[in-house]
C-alpha cells in the first residue's frame, strides 16, 4: 500500500492507492472545487502546489479530465507524494476538510450519456419474463454491446430526490393507455465511466486506446418505470421510462487505482476484431451492494458482465462517433447467477411475481415512496486493501 503520514480509519476503502476526486462546497451556494477524498476528509487540491491547479477551481472535472492522461497521472502522483512525505504536512494539513463538513457536488458536466445492456445473467433474467417461448438472449447480443442514448440533462448527483415518474402505461388487460404515475418504479444498479479526452469525429477508438480516453469510474443508478417503458418501447427502445433521473455517485475513482480489479470475462462467441480484447481485457472486479431503507437485498458481481467498458467504447465510437470530455457511459444492470444477485427490483421479484421479504416482514416487488436505495461498491487494491467507490442514493418522493 501506499505510504501516508494520515491516521485513516482502519479498513478505509479511502487510502492513498484510491484517491477519488469530486467536486464540493463548504457552502450551499459557495464556490464549488475539485477534492480528493481521503479516509473521512476531503482534500482541497486546488489549493496545493499541484499540476493542473488551474483546472481544480471550476467547479466541475471537466478542466482536469480534458487535460490528458499525462496530467492526470502527474496529478495523481504528485498528491501521493503529498500525503506520503511528513515533509509536507503542514502545508496540506490546513486543508483536509472533514468530509461532514462539505457539500458534494455533481462532479462532471455530462455531455452526453449512453446506457448499455451487458450482464447476460441480466438480459437472460429479462429475457424469459418477457419472451417465454423464445430463446431468452436476442441473435445480436453476443456479437454487439447493446445499448441507447440516453438524456445528459437528467443525470444528477447522489442524494438528488426521485420524484415518482408520470407516463402513459398499459397493463396487457387493459383495453386501452391510462397516463398517471408508475407503480412499477424500480433501480438499475450500474457501473459508470467518465470520458476525459475527446476524440476525432470519423475516426473510431481502438481498444487499446480506452485508459487514454477515460479518466475514471462511478456507481450509476438508472432509475427506471418499468410500467412506462414496457408500453413506449417497441419499437425504438427506452425513452420516458428511463429519461426523468440517473444517479450518479459524487466520487469518480481514477481508473489508474483500478489496475488490480482487472479481469478477463469468459466468452463463447468469436468476436470481430474491433472489439477483440484478447490481451489487454478491462473487466473489472468490482463488488456492489444494493441496499433498500438499510436492508442489503443484493450482491451484484460486476467481474462477471459480458461486455467490458473498453469493448463498450470502441462499439460507441465504430461508426465514427466523436468523445467529449464529460461524455459517461453506463454498464446497464449489473445481476448475477443468483437471486441475491439481481441488480433490479424487476429481477428479484420476478416481474412481481414473486415479493421480496424484507427483514421487518415488509415486502416489496417495486418501489414505494418512501423508500431509500443505495448502492455502494468496492475493489481490490494493492496487498489485499479494497478501494471503495463512494455510494449512490436515492429517496422516492411521491409524484408531482
Amino acid at each position: 500500500m501506499t505510504p501516508t503520514w494520515l491516521d485513516l480509519p482502519a479498513g478505509t476503502g479511502f487510502g492513498p492507492d484510491n484517491l477519488p476526486y469530486g467536486v464540493f462546497s463548504t457552502e450551499p451556494d459557495g464556490p464549488r472545487r475539485v477534492g480528493v477524498a481521503i479516509g473521512g476528509h476531503v482534500l482541497d487540491v486546488s489549493r496545493l502546489d499541484v499540476p493542473a491547479a488551474d483546472a481544480l477551481a471550476t467547479g466541475s472535472l471537466n478542466g482536469l479530465m480534458s487535460r490528458g492522461r499525462t496530467t492526470w497521472d502527474a496529478l495523481r502522483a504528485r498528491v501521493q507524494e503529498l500525503l506520503a512525505d511528513p515533509a509536507h504536512r503542514a502545508a496540506v494539513e490546513p486543508h483536509l476538510l472533514p468530509r461532514e463538513d462539505v457539500m458534494l457536488h455533481l462532479p462532471v458536466e455530462v455531455a452526453d450519456y449512453v446506457d448499455f445492456y451487458s450482464s447476460q445473467h441480466h438480459a437472460e433474467n429479462l429475457g424469459r419474463m418477457f419472451r417465454p417461448d423464445s430463446e431468452p438472449l436476442t441473435p445480436n447480443w453476443k456479437h454487439l454491446p447493446i445499448g441507447y442514448h440516453g438524456r445528459a440533462g437528467t443525470v444528477a448527483v447522489s442524494g438528488t430526490p426521485v420524484i415518482r415518474p408520470s407516463g402513459q402505461r398499459k397493463a396487457p388487460a387493459d383495453d386501452a393507455p391510462t397516463f398517471g404515475p408508475s407503480q412499477r418504479l424500480d433501480i438499475e444498479a450500474e457501473v459508470g465511466f467518465v470520458v476525459g479526452t475527446p476524440s476525432e469525429l470519423g475516426r473510431p477508438v481502438p481498444l487499446a486506446a480506452f485508459p487514454e480516453h477515460v479518466f475514471g469510474v462511478c456507481l450509476v443508478n438508472d432509475w427506471s418505470a418499468r410500467d412506462i417503458q414496457s408500453w413506449e418501447y417497441v419499437p425504438l427502445g427506452p425513452f420516458l421510462g428511463k429519461s426523468f433521473l440517473t444517479s450518479v455517485s459524487p466520487w469518480v475513482v481514477p481508473l489508474a487505482a483500478l489496475e488490480a480489479a482487472r479481469v478477463a470475462p469468459d466468452r463463447d462467441v468469436p468476436l470481430l476484431p474491433y472489439l477483440d480484447d484478447t490481451g489487454h481485457p478491462w473487466g473489472l472486479d468490482l463488488a456492489l451492494e444494493v441496499r433498500l431503507n438499510g436492508e442489503l437485498v443484493s450482491c451484484p458481481p460486476f467481474r462477471l458482465m459480458y461486455w467490458t467498458p473498453a469493448q463498450q467504447l470502441a462499439h460507441t465510437t465504430a461508426n465514427g462517433a466523436s468523445l467529449r470530455t464529460g461524455d459517461l457511459f453506463a454498464s446497464g444492470t449489473v445481476s448475477g447467477p443468483d437471486r441475491d444477485q439481481r441488480g433490479s427490483f424487476i429481477e428479484l421479484s420476478w416481474g412481481g411475481e414473486e415479493p421480496l421479504t424484507l427483514p421487518d416482514g415488509s415486502t416489496r416487488t417495486f418501489l414505494e415512496d418512501g423508500d431509500v436505495v443505495t448502492i455502494t461498491a468496492t475493489a481490490p487494491g494493492p496487498e489485499g486493501s479494497r478501494i471503495a467507490l463512494g455510494e449512490v442514493t436515492g429517496r422516492i418522493e411521491p409524484a408531482r
